[in-house]
């Protein structure tokens, strides 16, 4: 077992970026670790924020998601460290990703958010990738912040819908 648990707790997030070809939210990160009862919610912000601060993840922010991808220097690492996490943690990590794909590339894949824009209104500005392929971006421009925010949300829930819309009247 490792001496630093804060260690373990690091290369577990790093195994887990590196085992998905898509971000993984902080939510969804933390809703794995938490759930298995690796450690508090509080040590697990400590962590990601050490993760983040030394460049082994990359963490951008869109309206209330925070998303998160392993950087090189983070794969490197893991190459180097992966041996001290334990294969009963691995193969929770995998089963989990493995039966919650879909949900957490959904998740993770589609992205809503606004902006005020220079002439006074509001942008909501919708995307809906497939492995860092763009399959839609589109932006409406609303008069008010409470519409660009409804937009958004309703685009996390419908983006299919719409998109099999699209597809079907223009084509």
């Amino acid at each position: 077992m490792l001496q630093d648990p804060l260690t373990l707790y690091k290369l577990i997030i790093l195994y887990m970026l590196n085992r998905v070809t898509f971000p993984l939210t902080a939510a969804q990160v933390s809703d794995f670790i938490l759930e298995k009862e690796y450690t508090s919610f509080l040590t697990l912000r400590q962590v990601i924020g050490e993760l983040t601060d030394t460049g082994m993840i990359s963490a951008s922010s869109m309206r209330n998601r925070t998303q998160l991808a392993i950087t090189e220097e983070g794969r490197e690492t893991l190459h180097y460290f992966e041996n001290r996490v334990s294969e009963a943690i691995k193969k929770d990590i995998d089963d989990y990703l493995r039966e919650n794909e879909f949900s957490l590339r959904n998740e993770a894949s589609v992205q809503g958010n606004y902006y005020k824009s220079t002439s006074g209104e509001y942008e909501a500005r919708l995307v809906a990738k497939d492995r860092d392929i763009t399959l839609i971006d589109i932006t409406l421009s609303v008069p008010d912040e409470e519409s660009a925010s409804a937009i958004c949300d309703n685009w996390q829930k419908k983006n299919q819908e719409i998109y099999k819309f699209l597809v079907r009247e223009l084509f």
